[in-house]
C-alpha cells in the first residue's frame, strides 16, 4: 500500500466529482507488470465535462497522475501522491464513419482496430499489435508493424490541467518517435483516427498476421510491460541488449525476457523496484558494452517505498 498518503481525509478537500473517488486505491492490478503502490485518491471521471470541471476547481500545488491501460508503466512501490487521473467507461465509445473512427481515449487499441476492420476500414490494422488504449498511444505516439499514430491522427480532443476542453489537430501534436507534445499536465479524451475503404476480410488476414507475429516474437502472455527501450538512432534495442549479455538476466522476481530481450517480465514476485532496478541494469551493462546509451519507453512514476510528498513537485514525478 501507499507510504506517502496527506491524510485520512484528503479525498474529502477535493473538488465535487460525478463519477468516483477512492482514496490510498492499489494501482497494481491496473498495471500489466502486476507490481506498485497506490494512488493516493484515485480520479475516475464520468466524462469530459466532469473530468474538466474537477480539474479547473483542483488546486495546481496538487500533482496529478495520468494512467491509462497501464501497458508500458511501472507505478513505483512508494504510490502516486495528490490525485491519479483514470479514464474509464465513459470514455470507452467507439464510433465508426466515412473515412475514419471516433474513439474515446480509454478504448484498447486493439478493440478500435477491430471496429474499424468491422467498418470496411483499413489503415489501423497496426493498432491490433499495440497493447494500451488510443489516448496513451496518442501521447506516446504508439507505432508498430508500419504504422503509428502521427500517420492517421486527424484530431484529439484534450482537457487542460487548468480545465479547459480543446480540439488540437495532428500536425498541432509534433509528433516524433515514441513522443506528442501535448500540452503539460493535458488529458487526451476523445480522438479521430483516419481510415480507407478496404475489404474487410483482407483486413481481418492482417490483423490475424500481426496477432501472430506477436505471439511468435514476444513474451505476450506474461506479465511485461512491452518494449523497455527506445531503439536508438539505427539500432535496435533487442540486438544491444543480446550483446551486452543480459538475455535472461534476473533481479528479484524481474527477468529479462528469454524471448524478446527488450522486455523485462515479472515472474511472479516482483516489485516495481526489483523491474526498475534490472532495466537500469541492463542499461548499464548496454552502455559498458557498447557505448550506446538505452533510453526508457517504459513510463516510470512514482515515489519509491519510503518516498515522501516532498520529493514530488506538483505535477511531476520522481525522476
Amino acid at each position: 500500500m501507499m507510504t506517502a498518503a496527506r491524510s485520512p481525509g484528503f479525498v474529502d478537500t477535493l473538488p465535487p466529482l460525478r463519477g468516483r473517488l477512492q482514496a490510498d486505491a492499489p494501482l497494481a492490478p491496473f498495471t500489466w507488470f502486476r507490481a506498485g503502490g497506490a494512488a493516493e485518491v484515485l480520479v475516475r471521471p464520468a466524462d469530459a465535462d466532469d473530468l474538466a470541471a474537477f480539474l479547473a476547481a483542483l488546486p495546481h500545488e496538487i500533482p496529478v497522475h495520468i494512467i491509462g491501460a497501464c501497458s508500458n508503466l511501472i507505478v513505483r512501490d512508494g504510490g502516486l501522491p495528490g490525485v491519479t487521473i483514470r479514464l474509464a467507461r465513459g470514455f470507452s465509445a467507439i464510433v465508426p464513419e466515412a473515412g475514419g473512427i471516433i474513439a474515446g481515449a480509454a478504448a484498447l487499441d486493439v478493440t478500435v482496430a477491430e471496429h474499424a476492420a468491422e467498418a470496411g476500414l483499413t489503415g489501423l490494422e497496426f493498432l491490433s499489435g499495440i497493447p494500451g488504449s488510443i489516448g496513451g498511444a496518442v501521447a506516446m505516439n504508439a507505432g508498430a508493424y508500419g504504422g503509428d499514430l502521427a500517420g492517421v491522427l486527424d484530431w484529439a480532443e484534450i482537457v487542460t490541467r487548468s480545465g479547459e476542453q480543446c480540439r488540437l489537430l495532428g500536425p498541432q501534436l509534433a509528433f516524433a518517435y515514441r513522443h506528442a507534445a501535448l500540452p503539460a499536465g493535458a488529458v487526451v479524451t476523445r480522438v479521430r483516427l483516419r481510415g480507407l475503404p478496404g475489404a474487410p476480410a483482407l483486413i481481418a488476414t492482417r490483423m490475424a498476421g500481426i496477432k501472430s507475429a506477436r505471439e511468435a516474437s514476444q513474451p505476450v502472455r506474461a506479465r511485461t510491460g512491452g518494449s523497455t527501450f527506445r531503439n536508438p538512432d539505427g539500432m535496435k534495442a533487442w540486438e544491444l541488449i543480446d550483446a551486452a549479455g543480459c538475455r535472461g538476466l534476473t533481479r528479484g522476481g524481474a527477468m529479462v525476457s528469454e524471448k524478446h530481450c527488450n522486455f523485462l517480465i515479472n515472474t511472479g514476485s516482483a516489485s516495481a523496484a526489483d523491474i526498475e532496478g534490472l532495466g537500469e541494469e541492463v542499461r548499464r551493462r548496454v552502455l559498458a558494452a557498447t557505448g550506446v546509451t538505452l533510453h526508457w519507453e517504459i513510463r516510470r512514476i512514482g515515489l519509491p517505498a519510503g518516498g515522501s510528498i516532498a520529493a514530488v513537485t506538483a505535477g511531476g514525478d520522481v525522476p
